[in-house]
């Protein structure tokens, strides 16, 4: 037997590199979906989001079920190991190992069928949970376990996980909503799976090969461990650890698919699925409780279920802090109740007099300490959820304080222990010196925290093992699951003797080998697990790069590019197609390589230089950042903050380090300076850039697409103007106007615009009299030498009002997420940027900061916002809705994710049809929609043009919505 060290990288493939080739070349001969085995692929599906890293033999996209069974045919006849994986949001390591995987998110994520009339729908393995009930809930149905991933996990890897979620408490586990399975095995037979009776089994039994065997071997565990497996599993809802054997047992129909739920991807591969839905309530009120502190909450839960609730949610105050100083939903807190613990309560009812009813119910009954707030708003309610679900991205890096882990954040009891076990492992963190946060299901007794284990020692490895197997012991000894929701994989496989009886864990290994005789389906992992202090992530093999010196600061993580990317947990959200910007390559290519997750777990291994080359010149991280569109969605998006914009100009600052760039890079990134010179002469530019023979010499000697207008220079451009010329001599300014590139030379009207807004607000307003850039489009192509240098001039030509004081008003957003993000980062020893980053503001958060209240009767027109993604990441939108609001408008804030253009990506001939795509998939056809009823209102220079040249599209800033009505007849008091 051999024995490992703690920290050691383990695996059971047998598989060196010569054959790895040589499977992969005849993985490449059959399989007609992607098979790649580069460095860069590999390593970027080396992590899941546990504290696992193996790197696996190579990445498979089966196209279909003839794919699947391609692949496993070619990996049996090499006895290589096989994983399939979802999404890869894994917490417990199952979705990594040194094996091939088959990844089928990409292309097997088809609804088959949705039967309304029996409530079920039939889907391949691929199908993200949301796309699903976004159909389904038309029907007023809904496939119930939703976990906080809801938004872009696949019903395949809840499958294999046995996910629950919020309404499980309503609607069952996972396992409990499968019906049937279609099933590749390691053997290489498709065997359809459900419900087993004695006809059926004689059928099945029949059968020669896989499929006869396998059901005989099941029939005989079934009549050896039966007794076992009623008295040995604990009698709780989130019961999700080890082997669903009891699925097997008479008085539950012997149901061989949900036997197979939960099973990991150690058994089979799952190709199709038939699930159950459930109705879906029409009405739902949430009451928000608030607690002196989280046990007090726990110790309540019981109550509280005897109402008919539909989900039963908690967090604590640690979560909140951690929130706030992360500045992460910020606004979302501000509707919780006082309390230092809260629950969220979800009734929900056919009619809203019957969920008020049991609102008013719930509300009566609640002790007089405890404070509660009913919201009937969906958008309140949404924003209260985004509190609940933030609550792995707020504790995996909460600003200021130590990272935190998993490792025991995901085990069950029932309600009635909820409080003595989360008093007894906060004993426990006490004991150890730990600390976490709670967040979870609190209905069902599972609840989730992450804790600051240290993983990179030795000892700290030695604590952390010593840790959760006393918490182990604490949990079943209240009659409670290890894991009761994210499953075993390798965090919690080898805890499973602490929870089940000997006999018990000979039930599962018999299992496991009825499927798996070779033990190739995911090998490690729940069932004879590696170690759980091994193969780890960060653990005492992982190595601090030499590659450290950095243009940019990265001040909160210690000033190294390396931790920056490590802010990536694999949460996954950059994964949606539905919400918000991030990450718009990815929508279009569905390639993890051009996710944010995907380029920050790359950027992770340049560092160790295991799966490809630790250096800047570094051509498969390039490619992967190349799609990067640095829209800076990810900063608002993603969990925990990971910022892919200025590490992609970090990267391409030092991989350009001595030596050229693409002429593009020089032809966009100067534009400031040779678009000063042209705004001087802008006919004569005018007509070199649109003239068809010097406009196509010029754009394809600047790499610039052939099918792309350049933007027209202004007649005058507004620093020419008269307005200009008096605002320069203001003597005592209360606001200072800069007039960045795109206002000045493209779109002088929105500075007079911007100028006549605050006269009217009463504002004296001056401009710079010393010409300067923000330098935007340098950032883009990594010219951070160049860009600190303009950032000094824009602090020199600021000076006098910066030591005033003076608020900066800055048109566009772009220019104003330079000064208050980039600026500061580039120039940290540099007091001006920091001060520089306070006063700058938009239009709007001016208006507001003075008080102002808008003079105008819009007569409830009605408007609609699209932010600039670089507005998204300031967060100035919120202003322009209360002051567009105050003036009488009906405001709507769309939500259209990137227009596409993204500053000059779009210009660029290899990015013109990627730019293309993705305005297509969300930005223009919403824009055309809010165009039909409503001024559309876009500050953003590149979506206007995105607008205007894709679709002809009209648009307005705000501040020339504004001024047109405050110089309308209309205009009074109010």
């Amino acid at each position: 037997m051999v024995t490992y060290e703690p920290g050691d990288d383990v695996d059971r493939s047998a598989i060196d590199e010569t054959t790895r080739r040589s499977l992969e070349r005849d993985l490449v001969d059959v399989v007609r979906g992607e098979v790649k085995f580069d460095g860069a692929t590999r390593g970027i599906y080396a992590t899941d989001s546990s504290n696992y890293r193996q790197v696996p033999l190579g990445v498979t996209f089966p196209l279909d079920e003839t794919d699947v069974r391609r692949i496993v045919d070619v990996c049996r006849s090499y006895d290589a190991p096989i994983l399939g994986r979802g999404a890869g949001t894994s917490l417990a390591g199952q979705a990594c190992n040194v094996a091939v995987i088959v990844d089928m998110s990409r292309h097997m994520n088809r609804i088959l069928e949705i039967d309304a009339a029996n409530h079920t729908a039939r889907v391949q393995p691929g199908v993200v949970l949301d796309d699903l009930n976004a159909v389904v809930r038309r029907l007023d149905l809904t496939f119930g376990p939703d976990p906080a991933t809801h938004a872009w996990c696949t019903i395949g890897g809840m499958v294999g996980n046995n996910s629950c979620g919020t309404h499980a408490l309503y609607a069952g586990k996972t396992v409990d909503n499968v019906e049937e399975l279609v099933v590749v095995t390691y053997g290489g037979q498709r065997v359809v799976l459900g419900r087993c009776d004695d006809e059926e089994y004689i059928n099945l039994t029949s059968n020669d090969g896989d499929a006869g065997r396998i059901i005989r071997e099941l029939r005989s565990l079934r009549r050896e461990f039966a007794n076992e497996i009623r008295s040995g599993y604990p009698s709780i809802s989130r019961r999700v650890s080890g082997y669903n054997l009891d699925q097997l047992l008479p008085e539950n129909g012997f149901h061989l698919a949900r036997a197979m739920v939960g099973t990991e991807s150690t058994c089979a591969l799952t190709t199709e699925i038939t699930v159950s839905l459930s109705p879906w309530p029409r009405y739902r009120i949430l009451v928000v409780l608030g607690y002196d502190d989280i046990y007090e909450a726990a110790d309540h839960v019981p109550e509280l279920l005897s109402i008919d609730l539909i989900g039963l949610e908690g967090f604590d105050g640690r979560l909140v802090e951690q929130m706030r100083r992360g500045n992460l939903n910020v606004e979302d807190i501000r509707l919780l109740p006082e309390g230092d613990g809260w629950l969220l309560a979800e009734i929900g009812a056919e009619s809203q007099a019957a969920a008020e009813l049991k609102a008013e119910k719930l509300v009566q009954g609640l002790p007089p300490q405890v404070s509660a707030v009913i919201l009937r708003d969906k958008k309140e309610q949404e924003q209260v959820w985004r509190v609940r679900e933030s609550g792995l991205g707020a504790t995996a890096r909460p600003m200021n304080q130590a990272v935190n882990y998993e490792g025991w954040e995901d085990a069950a009891v029932a309600p009635e222990n909820l409080g003595r076990y989360l008093r007894g492992i906060r004993d426990l963190w006490a004991e150890f010196d730990y600390f976490g946060a709670w967040y979870g299901h609190f209905g069902q007794g599972c609840v989730h925290t992450r804790n600051n284990f240290d993983l990179s020692s030795i000892e700290g490895l030695r604590k952390y093992r010593a840790f959760v197997e006393r918490a182990a012991d604490l949990c079943v000894s209240l009659g409670g699951s290890i894991s009761g929701e994210h499953g075993d994989g390798q965090s919690r496989g080898e805890l499973l003797t602490h929870m089940y009886s000997p006999e018990i864990m000979e039930a599962f290994r018999r299992f496991k080998a009825a499927w798996d005789p070779r033990g190739r389906m995911n090998p490690g992992k729940l069932i004879d697990a590696f170690p759980l202090d091994t193969n780890i992530r960060y653990g005492p093999r992982y190595r601090k790069s030499t590659l450290l010196a950095t243009g940019f600061s990265f001040a909160q993580d210690g000033g190294s590019l390396q931790q920056a990317a490590e802010r990536c947990v694999g949460v996954g959200r950059c994964r949606s197609e539905a919400i918000s910007v991030m990450c718009p390559s990815y929508r279009v290519t569905h390639d993890e390589k051009h996710s944010t997750r995907g380029r920050a777990k790359l950027l992770g291994e340049l560092f160790q230089g295991e799966t490809t080359p630790e250096s800047w010149r570094n051509d498969e991280v390039f490619e992967a950042l190349d799609l990067c569109l640095s829209c800076k969605g990810c900063v608002v998006d993603c969990p925990t903050q990971v910022d892919m914009a200025t590490y992609k100009a970090e990267f391409l600052f030092h991989y350009y380090a001595k030596r050229l760039r693409p002429m593009f890079a020089y032809a966009v990134g100067l534009i400031p300076w040779s678009g000063r010179v042209a705004s001087r002469v802008p006919r004569m530019a005018n007509g070199l850039l649109h003239n068809r023979i010097t406009g196509t010499l010029l754009k394809r000697l600047a790499g610039i697409s052939q099918q792309r207008a350049i933007p027209v220079f202004a007649k005058k451009s507004f620093r020419h103007g008269t307005v200009a010329a008096k605002l320069r001599d203001q003597e005592s300014p209360s606001v200072v106007l800069w007039p960045d590139t795109f206002t000045d030379i493209y779109l002088p009207a929105r500075g007079h615009a911007t100028v006549q807004v605050l006269e009217f607000a009463g504002e004296r307003v001056a401009l710079p009299r010393q010409w300067a850039c923000c330098g935007r489009p340098l950032y883009d192509s990594g010219m951070l030498n160049f860009a600190a240098s303009a950032a000094r001039k824009v602090l020199d030509a600021l000076e006098t009002f910066l030591s005033a004081e003076v608020p900066v008003v800055v048109p566009e957003p772009s220019c104003l997420a330079v000064f208050r993000d980039e600026l500061p980062k580039l120039l940290p020893d540099d007091p001006r940027a920091v001060k520089l980053a306070s006063l700058s503001r938009s239009l709007t958060e001016h208006l507001e900061a003075i008080g102002w209240v808008a003079p105008i009767d819009a007569s409830n027109q009605r408007v609609s916002i699209h932010p600039h993604c670089h507005q998204r990441a300031v967060r100035t939108t919120s202003s322009d809705e209360r002051v567009l609001s105050d003036a009488g408008f009906i405001v709507e804030v769309l939500d259209l994710g990137c227009c596409g253009l993204a500053g000059s990506f779009g210009f660029q001939k290899d990015h013109d049809e990627l730019s293309r795509k993705i305005a297509q998939d969300r930005f223009l056809p919403g824009v055309g929609r809010g165009a039909l009823d409503s001024h559309v209102i876009v500050d953003g220079f590149s979506c206007q043009l995105q607008a205007s040249e894709l679709a002809k599209l009209a648009t307005i800033s705000t501040a020339e919505l504004l001024a047109n009505l405050l110089r309308s007849p209309k205009t009074g008091d109010r």
